[in-house]
């Protein structure tokens, strides 16, 4: 990911205003409006921008923890249960879906909603609407378990130390199409696509789907559980500091200087459109990531630094940590990024060049086309109320000394610090051009690299999943 385009174009719809409009933009002074105005109001047909955040999928957040009150006896009722061991990746699932990032699911999903997402990308809500839904949230079991459950209506979810996480009502189990479910997420059932192998090859042949009740709030114990903010909480944070927009920005690597161009420039663009007080969601992604992506941790550690050396300012700054797992699927995935931060409050969504995607895992190129996910976003259903804010590479401008926006005009004046580049940098303990990355930030990543290297070989160990 690396700078904003000069050109977006986005869609706004305000279901609690009276008015719609469209922004047709080369993010100029001028825009080109068209308006739909109450023809009670038409007399004094004006702009303004929304007052308050945008509504959850389904008009509200779907939160699936229990009670405070309630506990003591759900977690005696789940003791008496059929139980199901979560993975890792499990258990992040549940705490997605706890706290509403899926909303409106209410727990794993039936064959139903599994068929409407694989097949649709979406789903249709009871009073004929649809909202977006891109990435299966199930469940998958063995023969074993499900010979144990039996006739049971509800089993119970344990963590991997033994302890009760949730219960699962009014459950439906059903067939566990692996491969139609690689081929419909992926695009490819080429061997080697890291969440498969970790989480849907050697899982079961069945899927459960239910109602989710879980007893008690995800927590990893890791030293950045203060970071994972609910979407309930975080549209609190927005709305104390007064954002009347939100836009949100998904990495999974370290923030250099030319993704903070893009997300100060993003903010002068919107106050220029007329919103007062835009508010950035930085938001790294902190479920499962493939081994060789940095992990959470130093990725927290990275950020706040950032901040701490001014590049992107505190005060309009919110950074949080989304609980969901990577699948590295592509226009399919970002469609689910997207969706999640709705969910959260956010309006508008930066996305970037082959968003969510990876290499082929045995070609020798981009699994997916760089600029469909970008187009997908703009086109997808159930995403038309979020403001799609595509951007192109930046890069080092050597006659500046700074990242900026690429210029074709003089290719010759910029220098492109790929990751793989930037990785063997820091490997070798040797400094990128000044103002690539702030030297705080710089320092973290080295120190994540060092922290490898064995001291007796030198050899780089490879990185744990996040």
């Amino acid at each position: 990911m690396a700078s904003m385009a000069t050109l977006f174009t986005a869609k706004t719809s305000f279901p609690s205003h009276s008015l719609s409009r469209t922004f047709d933009s080369h993010f100029a002074p001028s825009l080109k409006v068209t308006l739909s105005v109450n023809p009670k109001r038409m007399a004094r047909p004006r702009l303004r921008v929304s007052g308050g955040l945008i509504e959850p999928d389904g008009g509200k957040l779907v939160e699936l923890l229990v009670e405070e009150s309630q506990r003591d006896g759900k977690m005696r009722e789940a003791l008496s249960l059929p139980r199901i061991k979560l993975s890792r990746i499990d258990l992040e699932w549940v705490h997605v879906l706890s706290e509403g990032w899926a909303s409106p699911l209410c727990g794993f999903m039936r064959e139903s909603e599994f068929l409407q997402t694989l097949h649709f990308n979406s789903l249709r809500l009871g009073d004929g609407s649809f909202v977006n839904m891109s990435l299966p949230i199930v469940l998958a079991i063995d023969d074993a378990q499900k010979l144990r459950i039996g006739e049971s209506k509800s089993v119970a979810l344990f963590d991997q130390q033994g302890d009760p996480v949730a219960i699962l009502k009014d459950i439906e189990i059903y067939k566990h199409p692996k491969e139609e479910r690689i081929a419909r997420t992926w695009g490819t059932t080429a061997p080697g696509l890291p969440y498969v192998e970790e989480a849907i090859s050697h899982a079961g042949n069945w899927l459960i789907g239910g109602d989710l009740e879980v007893i008690n709030p995800i927590r990893y114990n890791d030293g950045l559980d203060h970071f994972r903010l609910s979407p309930a909480k975080l549209r609190e944070e927005f709305t104390r500091r007064n954002a009347d927009a939100v836009f949100a920005f998904q990495l999974r690597n370290p923030v250099h200087n030319g993704h903070a161009l893009l997300m100060t420039d993003t903010r002068k663009r919107l106050l220029e459109m007329g919103y007062k007080n835009p508010v950035l969601l930085l938001h790294p992604l902190g479920g499962y990531t493939k081994a060789d992506d940095v992990p959470l941790s130093w990725r927290m550690r990275q950020h706040e630094k950032v901040l701490e050396d001014g590049v992107l300012d505190p005060e309009t700054t919110v950074v949080s940590i989304f609980p969901s797992p990577m699948h590295y699927a592509g226009p399919t995935e970002v469609q689910w990024h997207a969706k999640a931060r709705i969910n959260a409050g956010a309006n508008f969504y930066i996305v970037g060049r082959d968003p969510a995607g990876m290499g082929h895992p045995v070609e020798k190129r981009d699994l997916y086309d760089a600029d469909h996910g970008k187009k997908v976003l703009s086109m997808a259903p159930g995403l038309e109320r979020l403001n799609i804010l595509p951007f192109k590479v930046a890069a080092y401008d050597k006659t500046q000394g700074k990242m900026a926006f690429f210029d074709p005009s003089r290719p010759q004046d910029f220098l492109f610090i790929s990751g793989t580049k930037m990785r063997t940098l820091a490997r070798n303990k040797e400094n990128p051009p000044d103002g690539f990355m702030c030297p705080g930030g710089w320092k973290v990543l080295v120190e994540y690299y060092d922290s490898l290297v064995s001291s007796s070989n030198d050899r780089v160990h490879e990185a744990a999943p996040a």
